[in-house]
């Protein structure tokens, strides 16, 4: 069945597009929802002429999403929990908790499904966390979970030394 989507369905497309999908999504979900419309003459006319103001909503949008990819690309947000031995945490780190997180450290407000965990963080450390902002547009955080960033980074400074040991042992023998 054909349809003309009022807005943004992930996996189905943007405001404007018609689209071709199962009778049943439409009636049940999609009309009740007002998220689409069904693609007859009229609605199809109507789309027309709305156009131009669809793609000038579409380019603000994107606008808007790689303006808060700049914003975040590369930053860094700490999650607190509570940590037991060898690093292992009681619980799990959520979409949710980085929304959260992202919300309170940095100021910007990310819808939690827009995270892209994949599966929670149950291991303490420094994690890339990709957000979904708008259609293709993504960008990553690093999520500290259970340690500080003048902690990491003590961390990677001892590290260092060590590596440089290695490498010069190897270069004596």
């Amino acid at each position: 069945m054909k349809v003309v989507l009022l807005g943004e369905i992930k996996g189905k497309g943007g405001e404007g597009d018609v689209v071709d999908v199962a009778q049943g999504y439409a009636e049940n979900y999609l009309f009740p929802k007002k998220l689409a419309v069904a693609a007859t003459k009229g609605n199809l006319k109507q789309l027309e002429e709305r156009r131009n103001n669809i793609e000038k909503r579409e380019a603000v949008r994107l606008a808007d999403a790689n303006a808060l990819k700049e914003t975040l690309e590369g930053k860094q947000v700490t999650v607190d929990v509570k940590v037991g031995d060898e690093g292992v945490l009681f619980g799990s780190v959520t979409a949710a908790m980085v929304a959260d997180a992202v919300k309170e450290q940095l100021g910007v407000e990310i819808d939690r499904k827009r995270v892209e965990l994949g599966k929670p963080i149950k291991v303490a450390g420094a994690h890339e966390v990709a957000i979904s902002l708008y259609r293709d547009i993504r960008t990553t955080v690093v999520v500290l979970v259970g340690v500080k960033p003048e902690e990491l980074a003590a961390e990677e400074e001892a590290a260092e030394p060590e590596a440089e040991e290695a490498t010069t042992e190897e270069t004596a023998e």
